[in-house]
């Protein structure tokens, strides 16, 4: 099992317009950032894609990306939902409809605001062909058990998922305790990272390290970080087993 961190960066993306800090300004391309998304390829040929960020299509012709099986939502905020219509090429491609699995409030704001992507399959592809799929508990999905984790984001409930030994867990304000007890054994670990103040919504590096430390993967991966984080000023303040993520970044697990 492989994953590709096809963005780890937050909602402005970093170089962030108009700035000139040592992030934004940097020549070392791992602090080229675009927004949060990674991708899964599975042994049997299947790729499960977490989040349609906006940049979903330069993501998806850099690392050139011809198919996509389903869609795990964590939630949709715009950072993470908006590029669904992108997933148009990927429908043309394959002539089939793709899955798009979230929890209920998810999949009715899909429902609501992009409608016109839920579409029963049929010989018009000019527009994307999805379906949603409200979940709860764990799913198979492509001979994959796939959890859905609770998690808190201010005071909204959104969703991680671990998909075998590889847990992704964005926009995290809190992780409840039912929550930790999924990700015991994890074998690696993408975790929410903002910045290094404290923030309403999301964990800042202090915190996401205490939550490295109580689940213990085998190596956990920062992501979702704002222009505040500098990749190289970062990774030297880091603990072993602990890393920072990267745009392109792939990662393995079996």
């Amino acid at each position: 099992m492989q994953l590709t961190m096809l963005g780890v960066g937050s909602s402005a993306g970093t170089p962030m317009i108009g700035c000139k800090c040592p992030a934004c300004a940097s020549t070392d391309p791992r602090n080229n950032r675009t927004r949060c998304s990674s991708i899964i390829h599975l042994k049997n040929g299947k790729s499960i894609l977490i989040d349609t960020g906006p940049d979903l299509r330069q993501q998806s012709l850099r690392e050139k990306l011809t198919s996509i099986d389903a869609v795990l939502y964590t939630h949709t905020h715009a950072d993470h939902l908006h590029g669904i219509d992108d997933l148009r090429a990927f429908c043309q491609i394959q002539r089939t409809q793709i899955p798009l699995y979230g929890s209920h409030d998810a999949m009715q704001h899909i429902a609501d605001k992009f409608g016109y992507t839920l579409r029963e399959p049929s010989n018009f592809w000019d527009l994307p062909v999805l379906k949603t799929h409200i979940i709860s508990a764990p799913f198979q999905l492509f001979e994959q058990t796939v959890i859905p984790i609770p998690l808190k984001h201010g005071n909204s409930d959104i969703y991680g998922y671990r998909v075998g030994d590889i847990a992704y867990l964005t926009d995290v304000s809190s992780i409840p305790e039912a929550s930790l007890a999924l990700l015991q054994g994890l074998k690696v670990l993408l975790l929410d990272c903002l910045r290094y103040t404290t923030h309403y919504t999301h964990i800042n590096l202090e915190q996401s390290l205490h939550y490295a430390s109580l689940i213990q993967a085998d190596s956990t991966y920062l992501i979702h970080m704002t222009h505040e984080l500098e990749f190289a000023a970062l990774s030297e303040q880091l603990p072993k087993n602990v890393f920072v993520g990267y745009d392109g970044l792939k990662v393995f697990a079996d």
